[in-house]
């Protein structure tokens, strides 16, 4: 905190600390502990290798990220929306990608098998999932259809003893690597969006192959595949029985949405710590660069959109426990968290100088993931149509 003339030592301008549980403190200091000593030291040669660290997957598992705000009873955390947040916060705070991987196992994956499936999935797949025994990925967007879910045109056809899916789904977090794969199919004409149904597909079955995300310059220590599904044959009971409808996955992008708001702080924190270090070392003409005005300037401006962020996101928080959280003030803290961050990234790579564009500083490498999460789980522009609609209560799209 700052106070009289001490020199400011943290991102916590307005005291956020005390509108926080013990317990959603101890979360989220027992995650940047394990952040600090466990991926910090092995991202940025996994950025540069372009490799997910799946070594850290069991302590992930053994902390309880996966899931943290579903049911115990189900093998999870059963955190409150806060502590979850304060998870992704200080994932993403580490790397987005590494936010990511737990973003759709928690919130793509184990969520809409606990909100739309049976009693048997549920018992069956939520432990395996939160003990990362089964890896998870969501199979919704596809090459033609991305800010337009609706027009997907993967299909499921029923037969005498279970269904058949065929189609292709592109940009899917963990795809090369999940055992399990979320798939959402239209049931019956392609043109009718009320047919989306979610199947659970285990990713051994004869006719599905995934593919690898060649040439990313951004999520680089994140898997990102192209699913192919052929004549992929499962069971009756791989349906999700509850799904129906294009709100079943909407729904699911909400969740995630809102742990992607929280680790944009996450991010913007990270950028700003490390500019205001090196603001402080960096000796030029006689002086520490942290004694201009310019830099100066800059640091009051990342830290005032990190407050404001973090308020947003705790008032976020709160409503989602409450249970009157709507989907477009989660548009809306996704939106601007991830701009604050994208803006945050891109002012710390500047105040670095030349030494922004090496991946012994994490600047950088923030500013390209974020460029993807600015455009991932609805883009900036889309989040900013929902806002209009909500506004004006017309559809500009």
């Amino acid at each position: 905190m700052a106070g009289g003339s001490a020199a400011y030592t943290g991102v916590d301008f307005y005291d956020m600390d005390s509108l926080l549980s013990e317990e959603e403190r101890a979360v989220r200091d027992t995650v940047r502990s394990w952040v600090d000593d466990h991926l910090m030291p092995v991202i940025g040669d996994c950025y540069i290798e372009g490799r997910f660290p799946k070594e850290l997957i069991p302590g992930m598992a053994e902390l309880g990220l996966f899931g943290a705000n579903l049911p115990e009873e189900y093998g999870c955390a059963g955190l409150n929306n806060v502590a979850y947040g304060l998870i992704m916060q200080e994932l993403e705070r580490g790397d987005s990608g590494i936010r990511s991987f737990a973003s759709v196992q928690g919130a793509l994956v184990m969520y809409p098998v606990y909100a739309f499936g049976s009693e048997e999935q549920k018992k069956y797949w939520l432990p395996k999932m939160a003990a990362g025994e089964e890896i998870g990925c969501f199979g919704l967007t596809e090459p033609d259809f991305g800010s337009n879910p609706g027009g997907l045109i993967t299909t499921a056809r029923e037969t005498a003893d279970g269904w058949v899916l065929n189609g292709t789904k592109m940009w899917i977090t963990n795809g090369s690597q999940a055992t399990v794969s979320i798939i959402w199919a239209k049931t019956g004409d392609i043109d009718d969006a009320k047919s989306i149904r979610g199947f659970i597909v285990p990713t051994n079955l004869p006719g599905f192959t995934a593919k690898d995300q060649k040439g990313k310059l951004s999520l680089r220590a994140s898997d990102t595949s192209e699913l192919h599904l052929q004549d992929v044959h499962v069971p009756k009971d791989a349906i999700l029985p509850l799904s129906g409808g294009l709100k079943s996955p909407l729904m699911c992008l909400t969740q995630a949405r809102y742990g992607i708001a929280w680790g944009g702080v996450g991010a913007a924190m990270a950028c700003f710590d490390e500019a205001r270090s090196y603001a402080a070392n960096r000796i030029m003409f006689d002086k520490p660069i942290a004694a201009t005005q310019i830099q100066q300037e800059r640091l009051a401006e990342m830290l005032t959109e990190i407050t404001k962020g973090q308020l947003l996101v705790l008032q976020l928080g709160r409503l989602k426990d409450k249970g009157t959280m709507t989907p477009s003030q989660v548009s809306l803290a996704k939106r601007n968290n991830i701009n604050m961050a994208c803006e945050c990234a891109r002012e710390a790579r500047r105040l670095l100088g030349g030494n922004g564009i090496l991946i012994e500083y994490h600047s950088m490498r923030h500013m390209a993931n974020l460029e993807s999460v600015y455009t991932y789980e609805g883009t900036h522009d889309m989040h900013s149509l929902i806002l209009g609609q909500e506004i004006t209560g017309i559809a500009a799209y």
